[in-house]
C-alpha cells in the first residue's frame, strides 16, 4: 500500500472519530452537561452543519492552492477545532466547537478524493477512493470503540485529545508522506458552478442527504437503543460497536468493489433497498441480544456500502468539477447526518421506544430510492455509468 494512501486513510480516521464517537458518547454528555439525550444528540446535528458550511466554501478558498498544502491546513483544522472540545466549559460551547470541526470534513475528503484518484492505478480510482474512506471505516472499528470506552469509563473530554493527537498525526503524515501534486490549471469558478444548474447533481445530493440519512436515525441512538431494548449493560456498548465498525469496513470495500464493475445507480438503489429491510429487522428484533448484534454488524455493512458507488456516480456526472462536486457531496452526507438524528429523536421526544428512530430510517431510505430511479430515468442514455 502506497504511504501516501495511508496517509490520507489517517485523515478518515481522525474525521470518523470525530464524528461518530459522539453517538456512545451522548448519554455520557448528556449526564455531564446535565440535558436530555435528544438534545445531546444536536451535537451531532451540529458537527453535521459545519459539514455543509465548510465542503464548499473551504474548496473554493482553496480551489488553486496544490492538493497537499490544502490537505495540511485541513489536517491542522481538524485538530485545532477538535481541541477545543477538551475545555468546553457548558453545552453551547460544546455545540460551537463541534460545529467548528465538522467544517474541514467535506474539503478534506473532496480534495482528497481527487488526490486519491490521481495517486491510483488505472481502473482502481474507486478502490483508491475507498482506501482513503477505509480510515473511516476503521474508526468505527477500532476509534470509536476506544473512545467511547475512554468517555465512559473516564471523562469524556479525554476522548477529544485522542482525536487531536491523531489529528495531528495525520499532519506529519501527510507532510512527510504526500507527494507535491501538481496543481491543476487555475480553476474557472464560474463555469464550475454551471454543473450545479443542472438537475443531476441535485437528485445526487438529495439521495445522499435523504437516503443515506436513514444510517443515523439508526447510529445516532444506538447506545440507548442497545442499553433500553437489547438489555446489554452500559459498559459493553463500546464492545458492541466494534461488530458496527468491522461491519463498515466490510461494507466499504465491498462498495469499492461494486463501483469499480457494475454501474453505479443500479447499485445504490439494490443498496438501499437491503439497509430498508435491515432497518425493518432492527427494529423488530432488536430485543433479542443475539439477533441485535448480528444486525448491528449488518446495518454498518449495508450502510457503507453505498459509499463508494454515489461518490463515483458524483464524479462520473460532474465532469470538469469533480473536486467541488465530491465536496459538496460530502456537505450532502453530512445532511443526512443531521437529518437523520434529528428526524430520529423526534419519536423518542414523543415518547416512543429508542428503537423507533429505525421507522424514520426506513422512510428516509424509501425516499431515497425512489429518487434514485428518478435519477435513473433522467439520466438514461445521457452518462455512461459502465467502466470503460
Amino acid at each position: 500500500m502506497k504511504k501516501s494512501l495511508i496517509a490520507l486513510a489517517f485523515g478518515g480516521l481522525t474525521i470518523g472519530i470525530t464524528e461518530f464517537v459522539m453517538m456512545g458518547l451522548l448519554p455520557d454528555i448528556a449526564s455531564d452537561l446535565k440535558v436530555s439525550i435528544p438534545v445531546a444528540g444536536y451535537l451531532i446535528s451540529a458537527y453535521a452543519l459545519g459539514v455543509v458550511i465548510g465542503a464548499p466554501l473551504l474548496v473554493v478558498a482553496g480551489r488553486n492552492q496544490p492538493p497537499k498544502k490544502m490537505l495540511l491546513l485541513l489536517a491542522l483544522m481538524l485538530t485545532v477545532f477538535n481541541a477545543l472540545s477538551i475545555i468546553a466549559p457548558n453545552y453551547n460551547f460544546l455545540f460551537a466547537s463541534r460545529l467548528l470541526s465538522g467544517l474541514p470534513h467535506g474539503a478534506f475528503f473532496g480534495v482528497g478524493a481527487v488526490v486519491a484518484s490521481r495517486l491510483a492505478e488505472k481502473g482502481k480510482e474507486a478502490q483508491s477512493i475507498a482506501m482513503m474512506f477505509s480510515g473511516l471505516t476503521l474508526a468505527n472499528l477500532i476509534g470509536v470503540p476506544i473512545g467511547t470506552y475512554i468517555g465512559h469509563h473516564f471523562i469524556w473530554r479525554y476522548t477529544f485529545i485522542l482525536i487531536a493527537m491523531v489529528g495531528l498525526l495525520t499532519f506529519l503524515m501527510i507532510y512527510l508522506w504526500l507527494p507535491n501534486l501538481e496543481k491543476a490549471e487555475k480553476i474557472n469558478l464560474k463555469q464550475q458552478l454551471q454543473f450545479f444548474k443542472k438537475k443531476e447533481p441535485w437528485l445526487i445530493f438529495s439521495i445522499t442527504a435523504i437516503g443515506f440519512g436513514g444510517l443515523f436515525a439508526w447510529i445516532s441512538y444506538i447506545a440507548p437503543l442497545l442499553i433500553h431494548i437489547s438489555n446489554f449493560e452500559p459498559e459493553e456498548v463500546s464492545s458492541i460497536l466494534i461488530l458496527a465498525g468491522l461491519g463498515m469496513v466490510v461494507g466499504n470495500f465491498l462498495g469499492g468493489k461494486l463501483a469499480d464493475r457494475f454501474s453505479p445507480a443500479p447499485t445504490v438503489l439494490l443498496l438501499l433497498f437491503v439497509m430498508v429491510i435491515d432497518l425493518g429487522l432492527v427494529y423488530f428484533f432488536s430485543a433479542n441480544s443475539y439477533i441485535s448484534l448480528f444486525l448491528t454488524f449488518t446495518t454498518g455493512a449495508v450502510s457503507f456500502s453505498v459509499i463508494a458507488p454515489i461518490q463515483m456516480l458524483m464524479i462520473r456526472t460532474a465532469k470538469d468539477a469533480e473536486m467541488l462536486a465530491s465536496a459538496a457531496l460530502q456537505g450532502s452526507f453530512n445532511i443526512g447526518n443531521a437529518l437523520g438524528a434529528f428526524l430520529g429523536g423526534l419519536p423518542l421526544s414523543a415518547g416512543m421506544s429508542y428503537a423507533s428512530p429505525n421507522l424514520v430510517g426506513i422512510g428516509m431510505a424509501l425516499v431515497g430510492m425512489g429518487l434514485t430511479v428518478l435519477f435513473i430515468r433522467l439520466t438514461q442514455g445521457k452518462v455512461k455509468f459502465e467502466n470503460a
